[in-house]
Formats: structure tokens, C-alpha cells, sequence
């Protein structure tokens, strides 16, 4: 996965600019279409996400309405995809030291897929994943002049064309539990049982409800699950069907009243939505 070592990453340090640690502060789409992947969340989301940038690298960068940055599209390229990457989204955790994150991750049984480096004036990130191999990145970003006290906002509970919720989908949810406590200061004391589907174990980062903890589905592999806000979970499924996507599960409405689905994009990425109905 050589070829992401020089994704500009230029807004993630400025949208992460204050971090206590243990938080989501970037979200990244990696596909092989970026183009479409524009033409598809544009249209379901609201999103702008940019043309293509100038240089070898294509990392484009997903607007909001509000004129803020709501993550980053990377290609998947012929040699990512040599190396095992799929379509996927991934989080960005903010860590203060990667070098020391990543070595705890490999003690606690997870795995690094990308080696930790430097992105000058951005900040540190790897590549890891959780010991039942679910994948996220660990950062320390670099605060831009004059803006070290604003705080990330790609996460938001409430706020549309943001991540309203983290889902993790684990073989081990015991487990995954005790990882992410370990690793970041997660609490996961509350939980709402699920019958044959065992308990929604809801996460807490510094006091605040950030999301879940499940078991995976029949067939499924051990992931993260990104809720993205959206105003009518009825018309972005319509968006989304007219646009090529695939829905898997829902419209479905959870305990807080907000609706929900889950399906795939025209690339092969799934995706997850969150909002009224």
C-alpha cells in the first residue's frame, strides 16, 4: 500500500486541530472511482466532494454545504489492491504518540497494514487494525497556525453531511471492548440486549456517546460502520438506488427515533445512513 504514503491530508490536521485523545477526527472513502464516488455522495449526502487535484497523487476532499471539510476520497490503485485494500470507509483516531499506539496495538494482538510516517505540516498516522481485524488509522495531527484550539467536527451526533455514529461490527465484541478501552479510553458500560444478536454495546468517549459495539453478521467481516446524517433517509435511499448503490438493510428506525440503512455504493463500499425518515 505504498501508494498512500503522500495523500495530502491537508484538511484532516486542520479539522483536528484540538484533540483530547481517544476521538474520531477524520473519515477517508477509499475507492477506485473517485469520480463516480463524487457523482454518488454528492447526490445522496449533499456533499461537494473536489475535482481531481493536481500532482500523482488523487486524495480529494469531501465540502460541506457549510464550507467545511467532512473527510477525504482516496483511488484505490492497482497496487493497493495487489497489497489486499478494498473499497472501504475508515476512521482516524486522534493519539498523542502513533509510534507508541501502534506498538500497543501490536502487544494487544492487532496488526499494522501501514507503517507509521510523517506528513510534513499534517501530522503522523499508521495503519492498523484490531486483533479480530478491523481496520482504522491512529494520528497525531499538526495543529495550523493560529487555529490550535479549534476542535475536529467530522463528528457530530446531530449535525447533517457529518458521521453521526461508530459502529463496530466484531467476531469478539468481549474482546473488541477491552481493546478499545485499553487503547483509548473507551467505556462501554451501557448496553441495550439484542435477543440472539447478544448486546449493542454503547461507546463512550470522555462522557460523550460516540457509538456501538456488535456482533458481525452471518458472512460478514469484522468492521467499522460509519453513520453519515442525512435530512430524509427516504429520499437518499432513493439517491442512492437511482445512483447505482445497493440497500442491504432498512429504511429502519432505531430507539432515538432516527431512521437508518445500510447498502453499498456503485464502487463496492458500504455505507451507512443516519437521519429522519
Amino acid at each position: 500500500m505504498s501508494d498512500v504514503t503522500d495523500a495530502p491530508r491537508t484538511a484532516a490536521n486542520e479539522d483536528s486541530a484540538t484533540s483530547t485523545g481517544g476521538e474520531f477526527i477524520w473519515y477517508e472513502l477509499i475507492t477506485p472511482d473517485p469520480v463516480g464516488a463524487k457523482t454518488f455522495y454528492d447526490a445522496v449526502v449533499g456533499w461537494n466532494i473536489e475535482a481531481q487535484p493536481s500532482g500523482e497523487m488523487d486524495y480529494r476532499m469531501i465540502g460541506r454545504a457549510d464550507g467545511r471539510m467532512a473527510g477525504g476520497v482516496m483511488r484505490l490503485t492497482d497496487e493497493m489492491a495487489s497489497h489486499g485494500a478494498r473499497p472501504i470507509w475508515l476512521g482516524y483516531i486522534n493519539v498523542d504518540d502513533v509510534d507508541a499506539s501502534v506498538a500497543s496495538v501490536e502487544r494487544a494482538g492487532g496488526k499494522v497494514l501501514l507503517a507509521a510516517f510523517d506528513i510534513p505540516d499534517i501530522g503522523r498516522i499508521a495503519m492498523v487494525t484490531d486483533p479480530q481485524g478491523a481496520p482504522f488509522y491512529v494520528m497525531k495531527p499538526v495543529p495550523p497556525a493560529g487555529r490550535e484550539n479549534e476542535k475536529s467536527d467530522v463528528f457530530s451526533p446531530s449535525a447533517e453531511q457529518r458521521v453521526g455514529w461508530n459502529e463496530l461490527s466484531t467476531s469478539d465484541p468481549a474482546a473488541a471492548r477491552k481493546f478499545y478501552g485499553d487503547q483509548f479510553g473507551w467505556t462501554s458500560d451501557d448496553f441495550m440486549p439484542m435477543g440472539e444478536m447478544g448486546e449493542y454495546r454503547f461507546l463512550k468517549q470522555n462522557d460523550q456517546q460516540i457509538g456501538a459495539i456488535c456482533g458481525v453478521g452471518p458472512g460478514q467481516h469484522p468492521q467499522w460502520r460509519y453513520y453519515i446524517r442525512v435530512p430524509s433517509i427516504e429520499a437518499a435511499k432513493v439517491a442512492a438506488e437511482s445512483g447505482g448503490g445497493s440497500i442491504r438493510m432498512g429504511p429502519h428506525q432505531v430507539p432515538t427515533g432516527d431512521w437508518i440503512v445500510i447498502g453499498s455504493d456503485p464502487q463496492g463500499a458500504e455505507f451507512a445512513l443516519v437521519g429522519g425518515k
